[in-house]
């Protein structure tokens, strides 16, 4: 058997001698000593007698990498091909594939990994080891797997100078090109991390990336989520010592203090060259690489978070590309979310976060999940947990509050149609501010939730955009449409653009914040707001203000809000994570309808945000018109956008409008915009006449076919009171879990 053990480079030292030279050393030069002790202490002690092993395509770098990442740690470095193959065979790779031919060759290969034996080393593999899983599964017992991310168009560069005689599967009908995108799939099961490497990146700022990411490997409790209304300086002893993981927060909707949760050390930052890297990307790649750097491997491994992204992302939607860019006119850009099964934006979180959700949790307790919904959130949610495997639904259920007159028809009887044996909808005589309110106020009610996990075993969560894994996904899609755009060659990459987005709990405009702190060349986000302008008022004032302030219900009910919740998350961000102005600000808005930000917080949000409103009656002018000159329909939340973005950009870059739900959702206004004189009351009528436009985009089959199913099945309906709303939650229970 092949064998190599980790290299000492004090063996020979006698321990007298040692200890006499450090002596020595220490009392002579001791920052000198105190430097060369830190660099061997860390550089073993990232190694231990774990091997870092390199994989990628053929031209991927690994053996230079290897090299160079040897040197740093001063360690063994293996090639496979040249130190193991080659000395095993007595022949060279590309003879003893010609010799034995495409299929035996990975045979082979697999049994000499099998044979093979090292520690503390750094080892390169070959670019077909991957595809042995026995030989795989053997390297990765001791080993954290590296992949090299390259993309493919820059490994075809690389390779056109080279021998192509050593790479496995390369023949007369199958080009360069498709043996690569064959191979991703074996790389994409066997990897721990993955570090992307850019066209022009030199192989020692590759090594670097190596090292700091087997260090974000190696230490999980770096990446730690704090509450918006802590502050760094007066956090206790005790809060140090119950930190939160990602795994955690996914079922922890509030902080313990009424806060939103928020990463402590903020979000990763990708390079230019590692967003470049992505243009080639597919939607579901993009989403992986975002979501790895997001999510600590010790909460999901990469290979599980990929099974997890890519079932949300598969066969859920109607798109290949997923969140598909149309070009609407001018300057203006549609990003199209709604794809997905529920027609809105909201699956993009919500096919996922299940998932998610349903890995994070421990086995031994039954969770109750709560959500308040403005229209799309209730039937994303329902569906999205109702794809979960048979097991997960017998612990995992879901309530969905809704304003029972406060949403459309369609989107009514979507949330009515999509309940399922773990999943409900229950409307209230109330609009969505008392909903959201009421569930804030559950979560912080000790002594409820309490009673619920001791009488009933029973954990609440909630899955609302307060939920920090709800926003996660949302930061995919701006990115994605980005890349998007210069994946198309309207711009190239470093060109800004506008993002404009119709705003009501400020989470999917946070998200393109977030984006944008993440290395998007995102120029201004525009907030585009109904009737209820609260927020509009607020960007342009610094003025929170409610009082005196009442609900308007419009065409655009899913923004139909007056209390954005996560734009606490964005004031925690701009206020240097001053969690105590936060409270103080929030505590009074709660207690007293209103607060005004300091004159210097105002000029930071500014900076980032600008904002406008749109009536309805321009809302439908928008519908009409974009209709007339382009035959393409735009649901009542995307005309939103499209007249405050009319109103506001200024013409000298691309603006990406969000198009956040499907027209059919919104039916009765549409036809209303499209000037139809008789609107008959059945949504599914009104599907079937807006079918009859053959308009752009056609029908959404989700949502008709749902409503086929299921027309207007039976709810509860609850009154808007706090003991009514924990009376229906207990219920709920009882004849789930008991």
């Amino acid at each position: 058997m092949f064998h190599i053990f980790q290299y000492q480079p004090l063996r020979l030292i006698t321990q007298n001698s040692l200890s006499s030279m450090c002596l020595k050393l220490m009392l002579s030069r001791p920052v000198a000593f105190a430097q060369i002790w830190k660099s061997w202490f860390s550089s073993h002690s990232l190694l231990g007698k774990k091997n870092i092993i390199l994989m990628g395509p053929p031209g991927a770098g690994k053996t230079t990498v290897g090299r160079i990442v040897g040197q740093k740690l001063d360690c063994p470095v293996i090639d496979i091909d040249d130190d193991v193959l080659e000395t095993t065979w007595n022949m060279s790779v590309s003879e003893k594939l010609q010799d034995v031919g495409y299929e035996e060759f990975l045979e082979e290969e697999g049994k000499a990994l099998l044979k093979f034996s090292a520690s503390g080393s750094v080892i390169s593999l070959s670019g077909s080891n991957p595809m042995h899983a026995a030989g795989m599964q053997h390297m990765k017992k001791n080993g954290i797997v590296v992949y090299l991310d390259v993309p493919t168009t820059v490994i075809m560069s690389r390779l056109k100078s080279k021998e192509m005689d050593r790479i496995v599967g390369l023949s007369p009908g199958i080009s360069l090109k498709d043996v690569l995108q064959f191979r991703k799939q074996f790389y994409k099961r066997w990897f721990d991390i993955r570090v992307l490497c850019g066209g022009d990146m030199a192989a020692e700022v590759v090594a670097e990336k190596v090292l700091d990411a087997v260090k974000r490997y190696q230490d999980s409790k770096l990446e730690t989520f704090v509450s918006t209304r802590s502050s760094r300086s007066g956090r206790s002893t005790e809060e140090d010592s119950h930190k939160l993981y990602f795994s955690d927060v996914v079922t922890q909707g509030l902080a313990l203090d009424g806060g939103l949760i928020v990463p402590e050390r903020g979000l990763p930052k990708f390079t230019a060259e590692e967003w470049q890297g992505l243009i080639e990307a597919t939607y579901i790649e993009r989403a992986q690489v975002i979501l790895e750097r997001c999510i600590h491997p010790a909460d999901i491994p990469a290979a599980k978070l990929a099974e997890i992204t890519e079932t949300a992302y598969g066969e859920n939607f109607s798109c290949s590309k997923i969140a598909p860019v149309r070009h609407l006119g001018g300057n203006q850009f549609l990003l199209e979310l709604f794809h997905g099964p529920t027609a809105s934006f909201k699956d993009f979180a919500l096919q996922l976060l299940p998932h998610l959700f349903a890995y994070c949790i421990p086995r031994t307790c039954n969770y109750l999940i709560l959500v308040a919904t403005s229209g799309d959130t209730g039937s994303a949610v329902l569906d999205g947990f109702s794809r979960l495997h048979d097991t997960d639904k017998q612990r995992i259920a879901l309530v969905n509050f809704f304003p029972e007159d406060g949403v459309s028809p369609i989107q009514k009887s979507q949330m009515i149609g999509c309940q399922k044996e773990n999943a409900w909808s229950v409307g209230v005589k109330s609009d969505f501010d008392f909903c959201q309110t009421a569930i804030k106020q559950i979560f912080t009610n000790s002594d409820f939730t309490g009673f619920l996990t001791v009488e009933y075993g029973t954990a609440l969560a909630a899955a609302n955009s307060i939920n920090w894994a709800r926003l996660l996904p949302q930061i995919v899609y701006h990115a994605s449409a980005y890349l998007d755009l210069v994946h198309q060659g309207i711009i190239s990459f470093g060109s800004p653009v506008d993002i404009c987005i119709p705003t009501g709990n400020f989470g999917n405009m946070l998200a393109a914040f977030y984006a944008k702190m993440m290395g998007i060349p995102i120029r201004k986000c525009i907030c585009a707001s109904n009737e209820n302008n609260v927020l509009t008022d607020f960007i342009r004032t610094g003025v929170y203000n409610l009082r005196g302030r009442k609900l308007i219900s419009t065409f655009s009910p899913a923004v139909d809000i007056l209390k954005s919740s996560n734009l606490e998350r964005y004031l925690h961000l701009i206020a240097n994570e001053d969690g105590q102005l936060v409270t103080q600000l929030f505590n009074q808005l709660e207690n007293q309808g209103h607060f005004q930000l300091q004159k210097d917080l105002l000029g930071k949000l500014q900076q980032d945000l600008v904002a406008g409103w749109c009536s309805d009656e321009d809302c439908l002018a928008a519908i009409h018109s974009v209709y007339s000159t382009t035959g393409y329909i735009l649901d009542t939340h995307t005309a939103v956008a499209k007249v405050v973005a009319d109103r506001l950009q200024d013409r000298t870059c691309p603006i990406i409008i969000s198009s956040t739900a499907h027209y059919s959702k919104s039916a009765p206004a549409i036809l209303r915009a499209l000037r139809i004189a008789e609107i008959n009351q059945n949504p599914l009528s009104q599907l079937h006449l807006l079918s009859s436009y053959s308009a752009l985009p056609p029908i959404h089959w989700g949502l008709l076919e749902t409503l086929k199913k299921t027309g207007n099945g039976d709810h509860q309906v609850c009154a808007a009171d706090m003991s009514a709303l924990m009376s229906h939650i207990e219920t709920l229970i009882q004849n789930h879990f008991m």
